[in-house]
């Protein structure tokens, strides 16, 4: 599994049009609002490198409103909430 960030500068008056266009797209695992240099953070989770290279050049960056992007591929991942959230998986 290979992961990717994204972060975007998009055209404020459409950024819940981009965010909803966004999370439609297979391969777009979430997309958050965000406050500070960027609009939006979009997690991409694609089975290679070169399926999140079509997904960004092929369909992500033909979304109307999308002004800017930088995208980070995620070399490991550290994360307690998904530990958390797979050991909880049947606990009450």
């Amino acid at each position: 599994m290979v992961t990717a960030i994204i972060l975007m500068n998009v055209e404020h008056k459409c950024i819940g049009e981009v965010a909803d266009a966004l999370h439609r797209l297979e391969g777009v695992a979430e997309v958050y609002s965000v406050a500070g240099q960027y609009d939006l953070m979009v997690m991409l989770r694609t089975e290679s490198n070169e399926k999140i290279a079509e997904l960004v050049t092929g369909s992500l960056l033909k979304i109307d409103g999308i002004i800017n992007t930088e995208t980070l591929i995620a070399f490991a991942s550290y994360s307690r909430f998904n530990l958390e959230r797979l050991f909880s998986i049947g606990a009450e």
